[in-house]
């Protein structure tokens, strides 16, 4: 469901659009909101932590990749991007796991909502509706902007050609391109400044030459134990996450801390990327500042029946959060 974040880079952007018209047919179908909402968090973390291209090449290979080897330098430490993904699949799955649970045990038994209330809320203004041509033009230009992704190795020139086929296309008319652009940009570049703050904090932490002994400090305080350690780092990456509400500003800051104490304590390669990947993740889904929880809740929410906190929040937090915590622990100790 969530995969176009690795074809076409708009993250979240496609929930409130998407989301409000098929309020009505869940209401019908009485389904559980807080299933769809586990889903749509589920999901979109699951895509970007595994899917290599899209989002999930920025997290990655921009972000995780480069940190990895940056904070192992000392250690000799060379990781390649074809051991990432694999590096990440176990503790990805208990995403999965925790979502399986959300859909099929916790919130499995039918929910009622107010149909009149959502009929009224969601569909006061007339939906737009597109032309066949206009569907084809767009599925032509999500397949152009993948492709050229993958040829140049660039997500500017895939996002650029799709935008551009997209104006040709008439989708949306020529005075409203500087808004969706626009729009598109203040994501990009939310992104960007807290990736910017996090990268200094960690520059600051290496200039002031404290990691090596916080390190050795941590690693005499753990021991060889390194299922207390790994537990250990996952649950101060996950409420650091909760922080930020970015697991993309997260890596900059655990990545001087973690690759050297994990590699100090035994840990391999790939249990370190596991390691480092899914602490900077976890809480990412289920923070309430998290773009992934607010987007839910603008969705599930159009019509006023869906508390942020208490059907977005928990629910995510719990079944995405519990389940990656005790796959990337798992991870750690046999990778």
């Amino acid at each position: 469901m969530n995969a176009y974040q690795n074809i076409v880079p708009v993250h979240i952007a496609f929930i409130p659009v998407m989301i409000p018209p098929l309020l009505a047919i869940f209401n019908k179908l009485r389904i559980d909101r807080r299933a769809v909402a586990c889903i749509i968090a589920c999901s979109i973390s699951v895509s970007y932590l595994l899917l290599p291209t899209g989002f999930g090449a920025i997290y990655l290979f921009e972000i995780l990749l480069p940190n990895v080897n940056s904070a192992g330098e000392a250690y000799d430490l060379t990781v390649t991007a074809s051991q990432i993904p694999s590096a990440m699949f176990l503790p990805v799955m208990g995403i999965v796991a925790g979502m399986l649970v959300a859909v099929f045990i916790t919130y499995r038994k039918p929910r009622d909502y107010d149909a009149e209330v959502t009929s009224k809320l969601v569909f006061h203004n007339e939906q737009p509706t597109l032309k066949v041509g206009q569907l084809l033009f767009v599925l032509g230009a999500i397949a152009v902007a993948l492709l050229c992704q993958i040829l140049f190795d660039s997500l500017l020139i895939g996002a650029m050609v799709g935008f551009m086929l997209l104006t040709v296309s008439g989708v949306f008319k020529w005075q409203q391109q500087d808004d969706v652009f626009t729009e598109g940009m203040r994501m990009m570049v939310q992104i960007a400044v807290i990736i910017t703050i996090a990268s200094g904090f960690a520059g600051v932490l290496e200039a002031t030459g404290e990691i090596p002994s916080l390190v050795q400090s941590t690693g005499e305080l753990i021991g060889n134990n390194k299922a207390i350690a790994a537990l250990l780092m996952l649950l101060v990456g996950l409420f650091i996450t909760i922080g930020f509400g970015d697991s993309f500003a997260s890596v900059p800051i655990l990545a001087p801390i973690y690759v050297p104490l994990a590699l100090s304590l035994g840990f391999s390669p790939a249990a370190t990327v596991a390691l480092l990947g899914a602490s900077a993740a976890l809480g990412d889904a289920g923070s309430p500042a998290s773009t992934i929880s607010l987007g839910v809740t603008s969705g599930l929410n159009a019509d006023g029946q869906h508390d942020h906190i208490k059907d977005s929040v928990i629910p995510t937090f719990t079944h995405a959060n519990f389940g990656m915590v005790l796959f990337a622990w798992i991870a750690a100790l046999i990778l």
